[in-house]
């Protein structure tokens, strides 16, 4: 798994932008799942290291963030993908469409290798402060991390795209807006992944939406607070 996973960074063997088919697309799927259950396992981990939380609320609490981190990744990218579809076609890229779904594929892949990488560091967060805030927003910046770091994953899969037709240049910047503006209202509905000790451990919290960036300007003056 670790070899794959190496192959996924290094853009190497099953992983190399020519080589990516549907048996590997299923493999770049399988290492998504596996290595965003492995930091989401971690984020759930917050206020039980330090032994504020009953072991069945922690791993209760565990298991929850374990299954939402490759749910909101799966989440996000399959409601980008249909407005990149029509803007791929607009442009006139529609038949190199299949080329950029293995370029997005490879990528998620990445960006949950590079998130478990992290989990460490997460975890080392968790002892060092319980506060909640300061908490939601390491992790925030975890996948922001993670976010950027894969860019040059997802720049190295169409760099042979945008040498066919450059109008794939306007479209990977596209795809990076798309996939940052809905991936952050997406972790906010999806919410909670890491669980105030205040509240009872649940899969989704029953409150009303909100918009996600007024959300984060309040837990940034929280936390500056």
């Amino acid at each position: 798994m670790f070899t794959q996973a190496e192959d996924v960074l290094r853009m190497r063997g099953w992983a190399a932008a020519a080589a990516l088919r549907t048996g590997a697309l299923r493999r770049a799927a399988l290492l998504t799942l596996l290595f965003g259950l492995a930091y989401g396992a971690v984020m759930g981990t917050y206020a039980g290291v330090a032994g504020s939380r009953p072991w069945d609320e922690l791993l209760l609490q565990m298991t929850y963030s374990a299954l939402k981190v490759p749910l909101l990744l799966a989440a996000t990218c399959l409601v980008a993908l249909p407005s990149f579809f029509v803007l791929n076609t607009l442009f006139g890229l529609r038949d190199d469409f299949h080329l950029a779904i293995r370029a997005v594929a490879a990528t998620q892949a990445g960006v949950a290798i590079i998130l478990a990488s992290l989990a460490p560091l997460t975890f080392t967060w968790y002892l060092s402060s319980e506060a909640y805030y300061p908490a939601i927003l390491f992790n925030a910046a975890m996948f922001a991390v993670a976010g950027v770091a894969a860019q040059r994953l997802l720049r190295g899969h169409y760099r042979t795209l945008i040498a066919r037709n450059p109008r794939h240049r306007t479209m990977l910047r596209t795809w990076l807006f798309l996939y940052a503006m809905v991936g952050i209202q997406m972790a906010w509905m999806l919410r909670p992944f890491v669980g105030s000790r205040s509240d009872p451990v649940e899969f989704y919290r029953r409150e009303s939406l909100d918009n996600a960036y007024v959300i984060v300007a309040r837990l940034l003056w929280e936390a500056l607070r």
